[in-house]
């Protein structure tokens, strides 16, 4: 009866252990955790988008407007801005282990990781390996994050690795509530992304 009860407890254990190790969230808000999981499991089944919308930064080296397209297939991004923002254009593409950034009228470079490049090159660093998931409305999984729920158990404030990001409007599309306007406080940089077009794809399915 008592070995019984120990490896009862044993188990009991583990399994908190391991549920803790798993959750990496603090959810706060007003909406409803239930909900927030469901919506979340979602998005999740979101691996391809196209995105044309806004995007501007302001950091004390540069500032500036411009447009953005996005397009995402699984863990391929094509990531392109036009006007003052990229230099007149720049395009950012790759995967994990390999990303290219073509600059107008200055060439292509390599790196093993966007931030780095972007930093390099632009004179921004740009959490793109995070924005993948930021900008479907969800938390990177790798990291401890920080989740204000809305009414409608919705991100309306996310905090994850020195970045604050303001959700502030969201729009429907093919079933999935997803991010149409955004913005995102780091260090000495703000980001405003506005969406004007979603256009969500379930590849892997």
């Amino acid at each position: 009866m008592l070995l019984r009860h120990c490896i009862t407890l044993t188990l009991i254990a583990l399994l908190a252990g391991c549920a803790g190790l798993g959750n990496k969230e603090a959810v706060r808000g007003q909406g409803n955790a239930q909900q927030w999981r469901e919506h979340k499991q979602q998005l999740s089944t979101l691996d391809g988008w196209q995105i044309s919308g806004k995007v501007g930064i302001r950091a004390p080296r540069d500032s500036g407007s411009g447009t953005l397209f996005w397009l995402q297939r699984q863990d391929y991004y094509d990531i392109r801005l036009a006007g003052p923002l990229g230099r007149g254009a720049a395009r950012l593409t790759g995967r994990p282990g390999g990303v290219a950034l073509e600059v107008a009228n200055q060439g292509t470079f390599e790196a093993a990781d966007p931030e780095a490049l972007l930093e390099e090159q632009l004179g921004w660093r740009l959490p793109i390996s995070h924005l993948v998931w930021w900008v479907r409305g969800l938390p990177a999984p790798d990291t401890k994050s920080q989740l204000t729920l809305d009414g409608d158990s919705r991100l309306a404030a996310l905090t994850q690795d020195g970045w604050q990001v303001e959700y502030l409007s969201y729009t429907e599309q093919n079933g999935y509530w997803l991010p149409e306007r955004l913005k995102l406080h780091g260090e000495n940089i703000d980001v405003t992304l506005v969406v004007k077009d979603w256009q969500p794809r379930q590849l892997g399915h």
